[in-house]
């Protein structure tokens, strides 16, 4: 019996659109993670892009669990000294809704080239309305 290698220029890309509204975060996160990767395909390979397209709409009703919204900082440093900048998540919620998931899922990808590769499939909507109707995708009930 052979190994089966998934090839690039073979693998066959879906979209999926997700609904943020009332999920928590980090299961949301984990979830689309997965189907980024292709984790959820049987054909999945570590070091081949077999992932597919996410859609997620309505991002600014995602929820936190918790003390999260108040207790949750987002910190990245500007370079400069004395230069690190922290963010409450309800501060971020109201300033760049759709951060909050983008930040959760970045975390979960691989830190390499091909994580930056897959994690570009990834688009995130404040609202319900998309751009992407054309692609048709398939609404996918995750959590």
């Amino acid at each position: 019996m052979k190994t089966f290698i998934p090839k690039e220029e073979e693998v066959v890309r879906k979209w999926y659109l997700v609904d943020a509204a009332d999920k928590p975060a980090g299961r949301l996160a984990t979830e689309i993670a997965n189907v980024l990767r292709g984790k959820n395909k049987p054909t999945f390979t570590p070091h081949v892009d077999t992932g597919d397209f996410v859609v997620v709409v309505n991002a600014e009703k995602v929820k936190l669990t918790g003390r999260k919204e108040s207790g949750k900082l987002y910190r990245h440093y500007t370079g400069f000294p004395n230069g690190l900048k922290e963010t409450s998540a309800a501060e971020m919620r109201a300033k760049h809704p759709t951060r909050i998931l983008e930040h959760a899922v970045r975390g979960m990808m691989p830190k390499n080239r091909l994580g930056s590769q897959m994690y570009k499939r990834l688009k995130i909507y404040e609202g319900s309305e998309h751009p992407h109707n054309a692609q048709q995708p398939e609404t996918v009930e995750l959590i």
